[in-house]
């Protein structure tokens, strides 16, 4: 039987409202699928909240409190904790974070940088710098603490989405860090995809037109109890798309962009070959 894990609330408003959830289920004595027994949602979605990992429907924080009998809190507090911050991340992001963890399959497209999910803590330093040039270091530093910890999704034992990335061979011909450096974050690609754990593609440089080529950051997600979503970014602005027939779109896209793009086992081996040029102190050919 798996060990319970205990949820500390004070890590945040979404894990104090998760605790404050399980107390008040434990001390009416239901299990998870017995309060969302005549909801529209499954235990599953409920543990979720319970950890602080997903925000509280507002039709499931009204008949929580209509089961446990808990006056509207779970209703009013409902919001709160939809609007509260993720410290270090964007707003915009806020749903992307979220959604991210409980993805079944992601596929992602930077055209200009390696994905976040992806970035080593030097890349993510450098990235966060050139975006915010004028912030004091220990504000780089939540930012980059909190976006390094986005990759424990590939840490996970159960539940680690399937990962797909197409990688412009632009990334490593124009390199945003040392060269030592560099060859870390291509051998974190690769040490990923060895282990399973993602499936890169390189899209050569000299590949000509493609598609995506006009769009900034795209990453398409689907879930096993929700519609796929499609999110585009650019600098300071973030775009999260749920309309089926645009999301269509935007997947159809990607797969002829993978199309485009080599074989996953022709890039792992580019991806190998160019760290092993950076540790050389050469650029890759």
């Amino acid at each position: 039987m798996a060990r319970r894990k205990d949820i500390d609330g004070s890590a945040g408003v979404p894990t104090f409202y998760g605790a404050e959830l399980r107390y008040q289920r434990e001390l009416a004595g239901l299990t998870l699928s017995q309060l969302v027994e005549g909801s529209f949602y499954g235990p599953s979605h409920l543990s979720e909240i319970e950890r602080g990992e997903r925000r509280m429907p507002m039709e499931l924080a009204e008949h929580v409190d209509k089961v446990l009998k808990t006056d509207g809190f779970f209703t009013r507090r409902c919001e709160d904790v939809r609007k509260a911050r993720r410290t270090g991340h964007a707003e915009y992001f806020e749903g992307i974070l979220e959604a991210e963890k409980r993805a079944e399959t992601i596929e992602e497209w930077c055209p200009t940088l390696v994905p976040g999910l992806l970035q080593t803590e030097p890349y993510v330093r450098a990235v966060v710098r050139a975006t915010h040039p004028l912030a004091l270091d220990e504000e780089v530093e939540v930012k980059v603490n909190a976006r390094t910890a986005r990759a424990h999704i590939f840490e996970r034992d159960h539940k680690t989405p399937e990962y797909w990335v197409v990688l412009p061979e632009y990334v490593w011909r124009c390199p945003v860090i040392p060269d030592a450096e560099m060859a870390d974050q291509l051998d974190r690609i690769a040490e990923l995809a060895r282990r399973r754990r993602i499936v890169p593609q390189v899209l050569p440089w000299n590949c000509g037109p493609h598609p995506l080529m006009t769009v900034g950051l795209t990453k398409i997600m689907t879930f096993a109890d929700a519609p796929p979503l499609a999110y585009l970014e650019s600098q300071y602005s973030g775009d999260t798309i749920d309309d089926p027939a645009l999301v269509k779109k935007y997947r159809k896209a990607y797969d002829r962009l993978r199309a485009a793009a080599l074989a996953p086992e022709a890039s792992l081996t580019m991806i190998e070959a160019a760290a092993e040029d950076y540790r050389s102190d050469k650029q890759p050919d």
